[in-house]
């Protein structure tokens, strides 16, 4: 991942306008894709987009690079992510496009790539990506350009394949249910989904102008679900990011609970259903008390580097079927190839329903380890904490810490941020190694 100068953690991000969000060089990044695509028969491509009044300029700059090299496009405006994992190799296509910056505000955007699999390309084939970009300076328009068409009917076979994952012997009727859809790609998918299993939905987020996303909404502000799960009296809040690949949950009380939380809920009640879990994958980032908790099931637990590409690929090599991340990216292989905030939200109206008990009640035993986090803007994010004296000072830290904290600073793989991480019994503690870790990246 290192060695890659436009694809981050996931795709290309960037502020629209400035490199790489620009239509030039979107163009050839659509061009360079499609080459490394040419070798396969079918060199047809989903692309679909959020609700980003950015997404047209992108989608018809990648859409001209993908013809050039002479390959068929489908357009299916806005779809979550897993949509697009879903229907590529649904539809036997050789690769889906998913314009997206996720839960980042609206002037950025970015550029997600899909294999015929439906799971993320892997860093090698990005190299070749790049590579191939690098060469590609001009377009060199040989042989027939491919055609573009728009695909019908992409929002409700993915809402007939995320139903599928609740069971069905079961239905939601009864059952209250806010949706918060970040005014993003699910506003038109994720309340359908629940309203047909039975629930009595209340929307919210579910308006996009195209500059609203994620505003005062989302995963990334979930004041607005609690106070509607108060206002409505509602049994849980299901609270999704701008693509919909990450999801908090709100209990009937107002409790917030993260992706930890979920997956800690879905490894209990995969016990309680004598259907055993192998193990869970989580990251740096997991709490501490997803670990305890898990060993206390007797649940194997192995914590793989930030990012959801990361966590599948340790979940393939160890064979296990759950993994994900504490800001809601919840990968069930059983269903799914990335994460997916509706199917992940099924899961705990699944529990809710089997066992006839709130939410609140299946998690009561659950209590994170006090954590903080942090994103600090600095000029030269991705390089900085290796310059000798930060990295230094940052291993003085690591070794002073007391044996119940954890330090985690990292370069963000999608903004221009270094993240901090400090997690602990004492939180005066914590603030101290925040405070210093933050003015020693500052310094420079």
């Amino acid at each position: 991942m290192s060695n890659r100068r436009y694809f981050g953690t996931d795709g290309v991000r960037g502020y629209v306008g400035q490199a790489p969000m620009t239509p030039d060089f979107l163009v050839r990044l659509g061009y360079a894709t499609g080459k490394v695509l040419a070798e396969d028969k079918a060199r047809e491509v989903l692309i679909s987009k959020d609700t980003r009044l950015s997404g047209y300029m992108v989608e018809s700059a990648l859409e001209a690079g993908l013809a050039a090299a002479g390959v068929n496009v489908l357009l299916s405006g806005p779809l979550p992510t897993s949509a697009v994992s879903y229907l590529t190799p649904a539809l036997r296509l050789s690769a889906g496009i998913v314009i997206s910056a996720s839960h980042n505000p609206h002037y950025d955007n970015g550029v997600k790539l899909f294999g015929g699999d439906g799971k993320k390309l892997p860093d090698a084939v990005e190299q070749r990506i790049e590579q191939e970009l690098d060469n590609c300076t001009t377009i060199q328009f040989q042989g027939e350009p491919g055609r573009a068409r728009r695909l019908d009917g992409g929002a409700e076979r993915y809402i007939e394949f995320c139903k599928r994952a609740f069971p069905s012997t079961m239905n939601l009727r009864g059952l209250r249910v806010v949706v918060d859809c970040a005014n993003g790609a699910a506003y038109h998918v994720a309340p359908p989904v629940f309203h047909e299993l039975g629930a009595e939905v209340f929307a919210i987020g579910a308006q996009p102008d195209g500059m609203n996303i994620n505003v005062e909404c989302g995963a990334l502000a979930p004041r607005a679900a609690i106070e509607a799960v108060a206002h409505h009296q509602a049994d849980i809040a299901i609270i999704l990011d701008g693509d919909a690949d990450r999801i908090l949950l709100a209990d009937e009380k107002g409790r917030l609970h993260d992706g930890d939380a979920l997956l800690y809920l879905i490894a209990q009640e995969s016990q309680r259903t004598n259907t055993p879990l192998a193990g869970i994958v989580g990251t740096e980032l997991s709490n501490l008390a997803l670990e305890q908790n898990l060993q206390r099931l007797n649940l194997p637990f192995y914590r793989a580097a930030v990012g959801d590409r990361y966590v599948l690929e340790a979940m393939n090599e160890r064979g296990w079927q759950v993994g994900g991340e504490p800001s809601g990216h919840i990968i069930l292989r059983q269903f799914h190839h990335t994460g997916d905030g509706i199917i992940a939200a099924l899961q705990a109206l699944a529990a809710m329903r089997e066992n006839q008990q709130p939410l609140s009640q299946l998690l009561a035993n659950y209590q994170q380890v006090p954590q903080q986090s942090r994103n600090v803007a600095v000029a030269g994010h991705k390089e900085i904490l290796k310059r000798p004296p930060i990295a230094a000072a940052l291993t003085t830290i690591q070794k002073t810490l007391p044996q119940n904290m954890r330090l985690i600073v990292r370069p963000s793989g999608t903004e221009a941020l270094v993240r901090i991480m400090v997690e602990g019994h004492e939180e005066e503690k914590i603030e101290q190694v925040m405070t210093q870790v933050e003015q020693i990246i500052l310094k420079g």
